[in-house]
């Protein structure tokens, strides 16, 4: 038998990739897309944590699709964003040592996908929709 995690130290994603904030939408997006992560941390110069980007986001930010551009006029459009003109600032974040229980209803709560894991000020890890799935499909 296994036992459940029960902090969300137990459960987070702790390989977090980020991006940076002056980075182009373009790369955020080549790097979501090919690592199939749905919401990106954006780190300032210093790697302290400044915003998140979601999938979501980036489309938004192109509006693209709706316009019924093609792939290549999207990419030259992302190209044209940084990142930090499309994250998001206000951050759900974490501590490694909350219940996780407590981080599951907050993300439900909130209806967002992910909450970033900060320790010391620092980007510990991630929390995200997919490791709840991960966890249930393990212990069903």
């Amino acid at each position: 038998m296994t036992l459940s995690p029960k902090l969300v130290r137990d459960l987070m994603t702790t390989d977090v990739v980020t991006v940076g904030r002056n980075e182009k939408l373009l790369i955020a997006d080549d790097v979501m897309r090919l690592g199939r992560i749905r919401h990106l941390p954006v780190v300032d110069d210093d790697g302290a944590l400044a915003g998140i980007v979601s999938q979501r986001d980036l489309l938004h930010n192109g509006l693209l699709k709706a316009l019924g551009y093609g792939t290549h006029t999207q990419r030259e459009a992302l190209d044209m964003v940084v990142v930090k003109e499309a994250m998001k600032t206000e951050i759900e974040t974490v501590a490694p040592d909350a219940p996780l229980i407590d981080a599951a209803r907050r993300m439900l709560e909130l209806k967002i996908g992910c909450l970033i894991v900060v320790e010391a000020g620092r980007i510990a890890g991630i929390l995200t929709e997919s490791d709840f799935v991960k966890l249930y499909a393990a212990n069903a």
